[in-house]
């Protein structure tokens, strides 16, 4: 029966209310019918269910008329039947006007020589995906075969490695101000002490922890280290024999019938993790992130794995990784002894599931909590700012339509992930961090794009940008001005009643 279910939860189903279909973290908003006459024409006679303008009234509606785009060519057994129509030339007028709105917003801040001489001689930054892809491919195998391998709209922007991943700045600044060398010292005396104080702790860590203490402030802040240092050496060693138990008992079981689907989705999402990162596309590390994901999920059956669940491994990758290594984004793991990458694969699979934990809900059948957490950021932003919430009411945007995203992925596809590993800093010192402060963060993040948001006068303008915003260059000055928005709205609104209500 739980074989059966299983099943059901990765096939599409529409007589199934509810039922999931493989949106999560889908990069692009759903094609509008507003696109072109020549498409709605063809999709009306392929499909039954008319594509008219309506409002995406449930989840279900929303991920029936949503593709993913991550998952396009990769699933046999998806039928694309309806999408034939789309051909080369609506495919370059979508990517021509996502790189014209990113030349409109994005502007490139002046940056010292000493961080351009950071970037990787072998890497070669381009414009965009979606322009590599169509300059790669000739026309007419554009119209043999329009939607093969992410080539149906435009993803976003490449990100320049300007510093390395670790970096607490992406500015070129100097590494460690005298101000910084007193932090980190104040960390080193928490962290030496006999029993380390992890509300002091929590203090520190809320503006950022220093590159040098990360790993293990990490460990503490998530509960996997306890704070007696004499019991943090057997506790590490305990639990890594413990997830390897795991793999020995469990990891074999992948091949059997009732787990194909889920090692099946895992083995097709690894590759697609920050795929511009070398790193991340080393057999070794994925080999790693597949056993790391199977042994989580058929550990919680509950929810089971879920696309989106592989970023969340990425960060605390890097950060224990970043305890051995100086430039973690091409580094060769290979390199490193076997026992160094077992204590960091088991240390990020305990990490991770203790993120999980806390927000467990975001991933069980239906997603119930990421849909309350949408219809909460949409009462949230109508208080805080009402203007922006009418104009996406004029122009019939759904906050579930980029938001989704925003909550399943942790905010994780819209920012480098330089950012991502500041951002969990102050998340992991919130008491309620990944669960409740998120909410918040992702409001700041929105109304920051306010202007630009108002300035888009149509639907697809506004989704174009909503799910590609020039984050490129952010570093941890924005990363910061982001958190104390957050924690500002959080102030104002957090202990009030019933604050997302009027």
């Amino acid at each position: 029966m739980a074989a059966e279910g299983s099943k059901q939860f990765w096939k599409r189903s529409a007589k199934l209310p509810g039922s999931i279909q493989p949106v999560y973290g889908a990069q692009h908003p759903p094609l509008d019918p507003r696109l072109t006459k020549n498409f709605i024409k063809e999709r009306s006679k392929v499909n039954a269910l008319p594509m008219k303008n309506k409002k995406a009234s449930s989840f279900h509606e929303f991920a029936r008329d949503t593709s993913d785009a991550w998952d396009i060519g990769d699933d046999e057994d998806e039928d694309f039947s309806s999408f034939q129509t789309l051909n080369s030339k609506v495919a370059r007028a979508t990517a021509a006007q996502v790189l014209e709105n990113h030349s409109r917003l994005r502007v490139k801040p002046e940056r010292p020589q000493a961080a351009l001489s950071e970037v990787p001689t072998n890497c070669k930054v381009i414009k965009s995906n979606s322009e590599v892809q169509l300059s790669r491919m000739p026309e007419d195998a554009c119209m043999r075969n329009p939607l093969h391998k992410q080539q149906s709209l435009p993803l976003r922007p490449i990100i320049p490695l300007v510093a390395r991943i670790s970096d607490q700045n992406a500015s070129g600044a100097p590494p460690m101000t005298v101000r910084e060398k007193t932090r980190l010292e104040k960390f080193r005396q928490l962290l030496s002490s006999h029993n380390t104080d992890l509300d002091e702790l929590r203090k520190c860590s809320w503006p950022g922890v220093p590159r040098e203490v990360r790993p293990v402030t990490w460990r503490l802040l998530s509960g996997y280290l306890p704070a007696n240092m004499e019991r943090r050496k057997l506790t590490l060693q305990r639990k890594r024999e413990e997830y390897f138990g795991f793999i020995e008992q469990y990891y074999d079981s992948r091949n059997e019938e009732h787990h194909q689907d889920t090692y099946r989705q895992i083995h097709i999402d690894i590759p697609r993790t920050n795929p511009l990162i070398p790193l991340f596309q080393q057999p070794l590390v994925q080999e790693i992130f597949e056993r790391i994901l199977f042994i989580w999920a058929i550990r919680h059956p509950a929810s089971g794995y879920v696309q989106g669940i592989n970023d969340l491994v990425t960060p605390f990758f890097v950060v224990f990784l970043s305890e051995y290594v100086e430039d973690v984004e091409n580094f060769d793991v290979t390199n490193l002894s076997q026992d160094v990458l077992r204590s960091i694969e088991a240390d990020s699979f305990w990490c991770m599931s203790k993120l999980l934990d806390g927000i467990q809900d975001n991933y069980t059948f239906a997603q119930p909590g990421i849909q309350k957490k949408v219809k909460a950021l949409e009462e949230l932003v109508s208080r805080i700012d009402e203007q922006v919430h009418n104009h996406f009411r004029k122009y019939e945007v759904e906050y579930l339509q980029f938001a989704f995203r925003w909550m399943n992925n942790l905010l994780m596809r819209e920012l480098p992930l330089r950012c991502t590993i500041r951002l969990w800093d102050t998340y992991q010192s919130e008491p309620e961090g990944f669960s409740h402060f998120h909410l918040y963060v992702c409001a700041a993040f929105l109304i920051k794009w306010r202007k630009e948001i108002l300035d888009e006068e149509d639907f697809q303008g506004l989704l174009m940008l909503l799910q590609n915003l020039p984050t490129i260059h952010w570093g941890n000055e924005e990363i910061g001005l982001l958190l104390a928005e957050a924690y500002r709205l959080k102030y104002m609104f957090a202990d009030a009643p019933n604050h997302y209500r009027r």
